[in-house]
């Protein structure tokens, strides 16, 4: 099958959706009204709340979202076959991440940009919100020490790339200042930001830096670790300052690269005419985790996203200038994210291999599929670069930077959102001095995912993405799910049919559920009592906010069915 047939054929299907079911959800589902007045309007502050041009927030939004997950869950998925992997990612983007994300920025918008697990206090019950925000709060621990470990091993692997990588925070802020105190518009410094960006790409060829020296003068044997506490560091900063000085200039320049990514992947597939050497369905070895429901929760954010409602209702929903928006934003969004998990199939089974027996010899079994992901992709963007007449190393260092600037802004936005859900935790518990300590707050939120990421045994590739992606995609699926419940409940409250929710949230709920179960005997088997009791306790709250949701359910369906309003918290303090 060459790789171009399939690329056009979802590129049609991503179009239609966009261009008619998103359609349908914000007229008929979440009824958005261009009247509202959103709340980067009404708490304006300059910091977190700024109105902001649709294009610029989708820029932030769009990159937060689209870190390495997308990339590594199709890339480890693709052992299944491609075929499952891509009707996944197809069918999840379409009717489930376009509904999940849209819906949770909807909701938070008319909630004041309350991040979903607290709007599930008044949604849901008072118990709901408690219980959110400890699952949100082990996501969250397991997405950044997750994407901090992706980060250092790609630093490692790809020195040419950390010039490259470092020069663009300052280089961001620059364009940031420019833009804030010019009052012009983002798209001309972005645009010449990602041009400087790749000009670094050669320097950074030249001079590669390697921290092994560094390692072995404090005693570390991994350079890794030493990559990791750095990235750490840098995240807490950066959590602190305002969005418009680094996060929002970053993530634009970003998006430009999300965009080149996929540009480069689509002409190179087409210059190259790259056929997939992978088979459709692939007869794994006796002993492999199986298709159901394990396909589900590794493909993760490729399909759809539970850390991707922590990003709508956490910094996206402040930046909202208009209720309009959402849809732009939201449902585009996930689209895009789709494109790009597509682009990372099509790269580990298309690109980086010319024959079966090349690809099967990278995918010989889960371990090693799992283990090589990354690298695979960024070996097989490098050969579609090449194609377009790039060198071959250089187009390497490209893709390792792509896939490193992703991750570094889905942990830029992770460690920040962490933040916002210690403070959060920490007002429910009535510890207020940390929940108006900004600095506590923020050494919390890197403190324990750091911990996570330095865990004996957590910094290998087998055990980071054999072991601890499995839980990370299962946390993030189960999170999608829960805040599709939360919607749910959300839309039947205002009489609207709830059925494109509902579906992808039985489903979620199902696999999710399934997966838990599974990886609980599984960790238990192998000794693994540090994952094992946070298996149980996630699938205890889990089933509890569940069980939540559907008596809040069946409360505003039986007021509709009684033919009384159903209780409507009031959303529409003002109207512009």
């Amino acid at each position: 099958m060459p790789a171009i047939v399939v690329a056009a054929a979802v590129a049609v299907l991503f179009f239609l959706a966009y261009r008619h079911y998103s359609s349908y959800l914000a007229r008929r589902v979440y009824g958005v009204d261009a009247a509202f007045v959103t709340p980067a309007h009404q708490f304006a502050d300059g910091v977190d709340f700024v109105p902001t041009n649709k294009h610029v927030v989708f820029g932030h939004h769009f990159t937060s979202v689209a870190g390495a997950a997308p990339i590594v869950g199709p890339a480890i998925a693709a052992f299944w076959g491609w075929g499952p992997a891509l009707a996944w990612i197809v069918v999840g983007t379409i009717f489930a991440a376009g509904v999940h994300d849209m819906g949770s920025l909807a909701v938070s918008v008319r909630h004041g940009a309350r991040n979903i697990g607290t709007i599930a206090h008044d949604v849901i019950s008072k118990r709901a919100r408690t219980l959110f925000l400890l699952i949100i709060f082990f996501l969250l621990t397991l997405v950044n020490a997750v994407f901090a470990v992706v980060i250092g091993n790609l630093l490692v692997a790809n020195p040419g790339a950390v010039i490259p990588i470092f020069v663009e925070i300052p280089l961001a802020i620059g364009i940031g200042q420019y833009i804030y105190r010019s009052k012009s518009a983002a798209l001309v410094p972005s645009l010449v930001g990602v041009v400087v960006l790749y000009l670094l790409i050669g320097v950074g060829q030249a001079v590669p830096i390697e921290l092994t020296g560094l390692a072995d003068a404090l005693g570390v044997d991994n350079p890794r670790n030493v990559w990791v506490v750095i990235l750490f560091a840098y995240a807490f900063i950066a959590s602190r300052l305002p969005v418009w000085v680094l996060l929002q200039p970053r993530d634009y320049i970003n998006s430009h690269q999300l965009f080149i990514a996929l540009g480069v992947i689509v002409a190179g597939i087409a210059v190259g005419w790259n056929t997939i050497a992978a088979p459709l369905v692939n007869d794994v070895p006796e002993g492999s985790p199986s298709i159901f429901p394990f396909l589900f929760i590794t493909v993760a954010c490729g399909a759809i996203s539970g850390f991707h409602s922590l990003v709508a209702s956490g910094t996206t929903a402040k930046q909202i200038d208009k209720e309009a928006d959402v849809r732009h934003v939201g449902y585009l969004g996930a689209v895009g994210e789709g494109a790009l998990a597509v682009g990372a199939l099509l790269a580990v089974t298309a690109g980086v291999a010319a024959t079966r027996a090349d690809w099967t010899a990278l995918y010989p079994d889960f371990d090693t599929a799992s283990g090589g992901a990354v690298g695979n992709f960024v070996n097989g963007v490098g050969v579609f670069a090449n194609n377009l007449g790039v060198p071959l190393d250089l187009a390497i260092i490209f893709a390792a930077v792509v896939v490193i600037s992703f991750a570094a802004t889905t942990m830029d936005t992770g460690v920040r959102l962490q933040r916002y859900v210690v403070q959060e935790i920490a007002e429910v518990l009535g510890w207020h001095r940390l929940a108006r300590n900004l600095t506590l707050a923020g050494i919390v939120a890197v403190v324990v995912p750091l911990a996570m990421a330095l865990l004996p045994g957590g910094g290998e590739a087998g055990y980071t993405f054999g072991v601890l992606w499995q839980l990370f995609g299962t946390t993030n699926q189960l999170t999608a799910g829960l805040a599709l419940a939360v919607v749910a409940v959300w839309v039947v409250q205002r009489g609207r049919n709830p059925v494109a929710v509902l579906v992808p949230l039985a489903f979620l709920l199902v696999m999710t559920s399934w997966a838990l179960v599974v990886n609980l005997k599984n960790f238990v088997d192998d000794g693994q009592w540090v994952l094992a009791p946070l298996d149980a306790i996630i699938f205890v709250l889990a089933v509890w906010l569940v069980v939540e949701a559907a008596l809040a359910l069946r409360r505003a369906s039986g007021s509709s069915t009684d033919g009384e309003q159903a209780p409507v918290p009031d959303d529409s303090p003002q109207r512009r």
